[in-house]
């Protein structure tokens, strides 16, 4: 069975477009900064966006900053709420099940195939983020522009964090003001990887959950995305202080604290722990419900 759903995956033609679409968007925002040779100013935009001039090896951090606040959910969020709610809509569950297919079985393998499609399209971004990075921007201009470029300083960005600079004579420099090795680098990079991963399942959790209610893949989808537009309210509202530290979102940028020296460990570990608990919670609610719901279509 979950040969059958990566095989159904994989044919798709709405896989490869959603992810060719969050591969696309840092090429085009890659290619305006080379053109124009502007990024913004630190302190402003993006994260990492005011020091890939300097060094494109960082573009894939700021790729993934670019996907992760709307175009990586809605695509996760599509792709699993169509994963129950599809198969009904199409009329193809009842016979599924019939098959015979156990209901635990049908949910485990939609739930790895979502896993897949998310880790696919991180691994897509980054990997093709570097190449545009390197290929377009430069890997390193810190030894040829000796004392320019960004000097190392930190300020504090536009959405609360703070954008990267590089020093002089270091090719990389972390979000505290110590340079970074590339092997450094690259086990920072796989780490905001694993973070934001984990982070899309509890997104999937949610339209998994909502697609064992409905007949609609898009109306399981829109739930989802609007549970985390109702997060991402209250995580600005100083009112709901309270609720804050259990929002799905709460914790969405804490993948940025891997590029600092050393790396700031207490948001990632309650980011993962948040996101474990969302991710047990909606899944156990949605094997309950579909393994009990009456199946028509």
């Amino acid at each position: 069975m979950i040969t059958v759903e990566l095989f159904k995956l994989v044919r798709r033609v709405r896989t490869w477009f959603s992810v060719g679409l969050m591969c696309a968007l840092p090429l085009v925002v890659a290619i305006f900064i080379a053109v124009t040779h502007l990024s913004p100013p630190p302190g402003q935009g993006s994260a990492f966006l005011s020091a890939v001039l300097d060094n494109g090896q960082l573009y894939p951090a700021a790729a993934l900053a670019l996907v992760l606040p709307v175009f990586l959910p809605v695509a996760v969020a599509v792709v699993a709420g169509d994963s129950i709610a599809g198969e009904a809509a199409a009329g193809t569950l009842r016979y599924l099940l019939a098959r015979p297919v156990g209901r635990t079985r049908l949910l485990v393998a939609k739930l790895i195939s979502v896993t897949t499609f998310t880790l696919v399209a991180v691994i897509a971004i980054t990997v093709t983020s570097y190449a545009t990075g390197v290929l377009i921007l430069g890997p390193s201009r810190a030894s040829a522009v000796g004392t320019g470029g960004l000097g190392g300083s930190i300020a504090p960005g536009g959405n609360g964090l703070p954008t990267a600079g590089l020093q002089a004579g270091a090719a990389i420099t972390s979000l505290s003001g110590a340079p970074l090795t590339t092997l450094e680098l690259v086990e920072r990079v796989l780490g905001a990887m694993a973070f934001i991963t984990v982070s899309m399942l509890g997104v999937a959790a949610i339209a998994i959950f909502l697609s064992t209610f409905t007949d609609s893949a898009l109306g399981a989808a829109l739930g989802a995305l609007a549970a985390l537009v109702a997060s991402e309210v209250l995580v600005t509202l100083n009112a709901a202080s309270a609720v804050q530290p259990f929002l799905p979102t709460r914790y969405w940028l804490a993948w940025i604290d891997f590029f600092r020296q050393p790396i700031f460990w207490r948001d990632i570990q309650r980011g993962f722990a948040i996101q474990a608990v969302y991710v047990v919670v909606f899944l156990a609610a949605a094997w309950a419900n579909f393994a009990t719901r009456d199946i028509t279509t």
